[in-house]
C-alpha cells in the first residue's frame, strides 16, 4: 500500500498533462490553414483520438508510439463524452530512436470505428479500416471519397503527411483512467454510461462540434 499512493499520484499527473497537451494539439489543428479537410470531417466524426506526441522512426520492440485521449459523440444529443486514455503502439511498433515526433489525430467516421474504441484494444486496419486524411489547399473536396472507419491526420513542425499506422494497436491505459477519475472505469463507463467527468476537459470540448463554445464560434463566423 505504501507504493500505491505515489504511483496513483504519478498516473494522475501524467493523465492531467496528457489532457493539457491534447488541448494544445486540437488548438493547433483547428487553427492550421492546411487542415480544412480535418475540420470538415470533424463535424461528422463519431469519435476522436488525440495523440499529442506520436513518435515514429526506428522502433524498439515492445515500446509504444504515443499516449492518447479519446472522446465519443452521443448519437442522440450530439454531446461529447469525457476522455478515456489510450496508448497507440504494438509489439513491433514502438518507441522512436532518432525518428521524429508528430501530433496525431484520428477521426472515427463510422459506427464500426467508434465501437472499436469500446473494447480494451483495437488493431488499426483490422478491427477498423484506416485511411490518411487529405492535407492542403482544396483537400476538403477529397473528403467526399473517404469511406474508411478511421481517418488519420498528422502534423510535425509544419510538415504534413501520413504516418504508417496499419497494424498499430490502440489499447486502454486503465491506470490513467482510474487515476484521472478517482475510480475504476472502462471505456464503456466513460463513453456510453457517462459515469465520470472532469472539469479540466473543457479545453478539449470547446473545439468539438456541438459544444456550447462551438455554437458561439459558429454564430460569430468561427470554425
Amino acid at each position: 500500500m505504501s507504493q500505491a499512493v505515489p504511483v496513483r499520484a504519478n498516473d494522475a499527473q501524467s493523465a492531467s498533462q496528457l489532457v493539457e497537451k491534447a488541448c494544445m494539439t486540437m488548438d493547433n489543428f483547428m487553427s492550421d490553414s492546411k487542415m480544412g479537410a480535418f475540420r470538415d470531417l470533424l463535424k461528422q466524426a463519431k469519435a476522436v483520438v488525440i495523440a499529442p506526441q506520436f513518435l515514429e522512426g526506428a522502433f524498439m520492440v515492445g515500446a509504444s508510439g504515443g499516449s492518447a485521449v479519446a472522446m465519443v459523440r452521443d448519437d442522440k444529443d450530439g454531446q461529447w463524452s469525457a476522455p478515456a486514455f489510450y496508448r497507440i503502439g504494438g509489439a513491433s511498433f514502438g518507441l522512436q530512436i532518432g525518428g521524429k515526433s508528430s501530433e496525431l489525430v484520428l477521426l472515427a467516421m463510422t459506427e464500426r470505428g467508434k465501437n472499436a474504441l469500446l473494447g480494451n484494444s483495437v488493431k488499426l486496419g483490422v478491427d477498423a479500416g484506416l485511411a490518411a486524411g487529405p492535407i492542403g489547399m482544396g483537400a476538403e473536396a477529397a473528403t467526399a471519397n473517404l469511406s474508411a472507419d478511421i481517418v488519420s491526420f498528422s502534423r510535425s513542425r509544419g510538415l504534413y503527411g501520413g504516418i504508417a499506422l496499419d497494424g498499430a494497436v490502440i489499447a486502454t491505459r486503465d491506470s490513467l483512467n482510474e487515476a484521472y477519475y478517482n475510480k475504476k472505469v472502462s471505456p464503456t463507463d466513460i463513453f456510453v454510461r457517462r459515469e465520470v467527468t472532469n472539469p479540466q476537459t473543457a479545453c478539449l470540448i470547446r473545439n468539438l462540434p456541438g459544444s456550447a463554445q462551438d455554437e458561439v464560434a459558429t454564430a460569430v463566423g468561427g470554425y
